[in-house]
């Protein structure tokens, strides 16, 4: 993953107002802070917009490269808070970094391909994991990870201990944790459950007649 520049303007937090920051907002830029990597936490603006591009063209992980009036700062942006009603940013949150130590990071997971169950059997697939925690240096953040659920038929499904081995990217979710799951059509499963509970139940009804049909033969005798 490639490091990208972005400007940031230290901000004087003990003066600030509503205004000052509306007024911050008027002009394309929001309020930001940085922290981690036993730094002390600065206050920061950064151009909306830039940040916005960069998420869009590297990702959510990118390393941004954050230029301050006191030098560059390797740091991924941890949060980006918005507005409810325009979802434009109104805030974010910037995690100081050391390229040469590890972090742990979400991933997002990209499902690729039609479930041949799905696709030749009616099946159902069901993903119940977006993405996916990692632990790794910096520059090795993957933007995604694919999931290629092509070849899963019926039964079939994708946990974090079967998703592609990544050079120096470790998964640091539970192996089992299922992130996808092709099932049977529900009247088809339905069906199968029921013929299974039929076909369990008269065994016990079949013994019960033998026993006593014993006891009446034995009774006659």
């Amino acid at each position: 993953m490639k490091e990208v520049l972005l400007k940031a303007d230290v901000r004087d937090v003990a003066s600030q107002t509503k205004h000052t920051v509306k007024e911050l907002r008027a002009k394309g830029l929001i309020p930001a802070v940085l922290y981690g990597n036993q730094e002390k936490a600065q206050s920061v603006s950064v151009n909306s917009k830039v940040l916005l591009q960069i998420v869009k063209t590297e990702g959510v992980n990118a390393i941004i490269t954050l230029e301050t009036s006191g030098g560059k700062k390797a740091a991924i942006l941890k949060e980006l808070q918005r507005d409810m009603i325009t979802q434009n940013p109104i805030h974010a949150d910037f995690l100081a970094i050391s390229l040469k130590e590890k972090i742990e990071v979400s991933v997002p997971l990209h499902i690729e391909g039609v479930s041949n169950g799905v696709k030749n059997h009616g099946g159902l697939m069901e993903t119940l994991l977006r993405e996916i925690k990692i632990s790794c240096l910096p520059t090795n953040i993957p933007q995604t990870i694919t999931v290629d659920v092509t070849n899963l038929n019926l039964g079939d499904s994708i946990t974090v201990a079967t998703l592609p081995k990544l050079d120096g990217v470790e998964y640091t979710q539970e192996p089992s944790t299922l992130i996808v799951n092709v099932s049977a059509p529900r009247g088809e499963a339905e069906a199968t459950a029921e013929a299974g509970a039929e076909a369990a139940q008269p065994e016990v009804i079949s013994k019960g007649k033998k026993d006593k049909e014993g006891e009446g033969d034995a009774a006659k005798k």
